[in-house]
């Protein structure tokens, strides 16, 4: 980057900070620093739902998940409005009416402690993992413009959210994240018409999506049924249903910010907004990545996006293996773009024939291109066996950092940079809220001072930073991470959203059958999960549906009790 994109991202990141810390004001109860006074208002809320959703994982990852894999993981977010409508009606009223600090409190008062633990447990670890993964990924893009290892980015990274958000708490998180959001859709929505002014002369936005969608890119809705399918249109109202109502009902990290807002209603209309943009704001972050992908149909590619692992292999002993492959790759490119070429001129003459031939022309020249690409992967596999061979996370950072004029630059990768954080920090301050009211203030130490509980806040928000942060070390092996850190959370949400299912609709079920059934319910979703039976998004539906059906049955099997205390957490 040059002076000018480095003198961007420092101010803009300088600015965010500051801002956070200084909105936030000194907090003097647990109260101030996990809820923000439950003062904030809808849009707010709204848009801190948002941006604790949409980590830097959505703004680098998802538009290289579009230049390989097309449109298609659009649909993982149809079930969203329908899970908003949900929670307004039941789970928001309930958790403001009961003034809890973590949604994990209501199941005490619905079922017993141990179910709590429990529940808050599964949490700690999903987003423990999760977070780590979100810290990641900007330290992608520090590594890649430094050419140094991720591991000293991600220490960077990990330090700079845990000081404000330690010092700051949900205040400051939220009032940042209202500053961050604002200028990620700025910036995104101006990266998306350069790279559209960057197409050669005569290709147009129209020729860009016809010729994309004739390589298959433009694969937005899947009508086939297909439970190994990750994304249909089926998985992602049913499947995504499930995971958007568990992560957005039960997951602390979103209830959190929620819990912020002065009233119900103030809480409902933030959810509501989220609902409403969060399917069109994804549509068009991926449609960013389709337009790259034509983009590079005109302009070659590097045969592999992660400089980090090109440099290793070309100091290897593989160097010129490797850089006979880029030859070839540059020759296999230079006749793609001649196919690339008479599409267009197919598509302008709007002769079905032509393009037909036009279109497996180009298709036969892209897979010649792919395999080509497949052995340099290959090479780079056996050059070192931990070398990262999904470049999906860096195709977009590469296009910004090689095409994108100065300012620009620094503006797009700031913005990358404040998702991370905004996630981050929300991730951080729900994991201390947790740890902390669930663990420390109800198991741990229950009769201590405000300002004992306000410290043991922010010693939980430093312990949990360090912990992702060791997540974040080991996060480069697990390939593209808007897939990764969505699968890792069907692994839980599943049962975590069966336990609240049951509390609030299945009232005669009690705490002994409930804890028994979630434990049942995660061994057999794990099973399934690691022997790749079904697509993830389904195990959100199943854990969920398996826990209520093993819980009811459970019940029936145990010896009757009093049901006063299980019906007491709902009056």
């Amino acid at each position: 980057m040059s002076l000018t994109d480095w003198i961007v991202l420092g101010t803009t990141l300088l600015v965010i900070v500051l801002y956070g810390v200084w909105k936030s004001g000194s907090n003097k109860n647990i109260d101030q620093f996990l809820m923000g006074n439950r003062s904030l208002p809808w849009y707010h809320v709204g848009l801190s739902v948002m941006a604790t959703q949409a980590s830097a994982i959505t703004f680098l990852s998802a538009p290289g998940q579009a230049y390989s894999d097309g449109m298609r993981f659009v649909q993982f977010y149809f079930g969203l409005p329908l899970a908003m409508i949900v929670l307004c009606i039941t789970f928001v009223p309930i958790f403001h009416r009961l003034k809890v600090y973590t949604a994990y409190e209501f199941l005490e008062q619905r079922f017993d402690l141990k179910t709590r633990a429990l529940t808050a447990f599964l949490f700690l670890v999903q987003r423990g993992l999760s977070t780590g993964i979100t810290i990641y990924a900007p330290s992608i893009i520090l590594s890649t413009i430094l050419n140094i290892n991720t591991a000293y980015t991600t220490l960077f990274i990990g330090g700079l959210v845990i000081f404000y958000t330690v010092y700051g708490g949900s205040k400051a998180v939220s009032y940042t994240q209202l500053l961050q959001m604002s200028i990620i859709f700025s910036g995104m929505f101006l990266a998306g018409i350069l790279v559209v002014s960057l197409l050669p002369e005569g290709v147009g936005f129209t020729h860009a999506i016809k010729m994309a969608g004739k390589l298959g890119r433009m694969n937005v809705i899947d009508w086939k049924f297909d439970p190994d399918n990750r994304y249909n249109i089926w998985s992602g109202i049913i499947g995504g249903f499930f995971l958007q109502l568990s992560y957005f009902g039960t997951d602390q990290s979103q209830v959190g910010r929620y819990l912020t807002g002065s009233s119900v209603g103030q809480s409902r209309l933030g959810l509501i907004m989220n609902g409403l943009i969060k399917i069109p704001m994804q549509f068009l972050i991926l449609l960013i990545g389709v337009l790259v992908f034509a983009f590079y149909q005109f302009n070659k590619p590097p045969i592999f996006f992660n400089k980090y692992e090109v440099n290793k292999i070309k100091q290897s002993s593989y160097a010129t293996q490797y850089n006979y492959l880029d030859q070839q790759y540059s020759q296999a490119f230079e006749q793609k773009k001649v196919k690339t070429n008479d599409l267009i001129k197919a598509i302008d003459s709007k002769d079905k024939t032509q393009i037909d031939r036009a279109q497996d022309a180009l298709k036969v020249a892209d897979i010649q291109s792919r395999i080509i690409r497949q052995n340099a992967i290959d090479l780079m596999k056996k050059n070192s066996n931990g070398a990262d061979g999904n470049d999906t996370n860096y195709v977009f950072l590469t296009f910004v950092t090689q095409y994108l004029p100065r300012g620009l630059i620094g503006l797009l990768v700031a913005i990358i940079f404040l998702a991370s954080m905004g996630s981050t920090a929300s991730a951080l301050n729900s994991l201390a809220s947790t740890s902390v009211v669930d663990i420390y203030k109800r198991i741990i130490n229950p009769n201590a001072t405000e300002k004992n509980y306000l410290d043991a806040s922010r010693l939980a928000t430093i312990f949990w930073g360090v912990v992702c942060i060791g997540m974040a070390l080991y996060a480069s092996r697990i390939g593209n991470l808007l897939e990764a850190v969505n699968q890792l959370g069907s692994y839980l949400y599943g049962t975590i959203l069966g336990v609240f299912i049951v509390a609030f609709y299945v009232k005669k079920v009690r705490g002994n059958a409930v804890f028994i059934a979630a434990i049942i319910t995660e061994i057999a979703v794990c099973v399934l999960g690691y022997f790749d039976v079904i697509a993830y998004l389904w195990l959100n539906a199943i854990g969920c549906i398996l826990l209520i059906i093993i819980a009811y049955i459970l019940n029936g099997l145990m010896p009757q009790k009093s049901l006063h205390q299980a019906d007491a957490g709902l009056k």
